[in-house]
């Protein structure tokens, strides 16, 4: 049987979370989701269950709700670097969940790694 996009998709997701679960020994998840309107990350503290930190282009005073492009992309990073460091984070791993690190995904990386984030 061929395998479907979703499939192939939740695949790579679960990989890419088996392989950060195995080594993070205790360090903070950077989690990014994409949809086809908006794009988010959550600093979550997995040990504890709960998000430290999020950013998104839902959020009206970054003012790209409803766009997903990597100027958006871009000021999210830098937003989520601003919040983790008021949070009093500075050390994380980068889940880009099931999406190839390529283009906004890329893009996010690189504004959070700018702000001071280090994955």
């Amino acid at each position: 049987m061929a395998n479907t996009k979703r499939d192939l998709f939740l695949k790579r997701r679960q990989r890419v979370r088996n392989k950060i679960k195995a080594t993070s020994h205790g360090r903070l998840r950077l989690s990014v989701h994409r949809s086809s309107k908006n794009i988010s990350v959550q600093l979550i503290d997995d040990v504890k269950g709960v998000t430290l930190a999020s950013a998104s282009t839902l959020e009206k005073e970054l003012g790209f709700v409803g766009k997903n492009n990597v100027e958006a992309a871009t000021k999210v990073g830098a937003t989520i670097a601003e919040r983790a460091k008021q949070a009093g984070v500075e050390e994380c791993y980068f889940d880009r969940g099931g999406f190839l690190f390529h283009g906004k995904i890329k893009a996010l990386a690189d504004a959070a790694r700018e702000g001071g984030l280090k994955f």
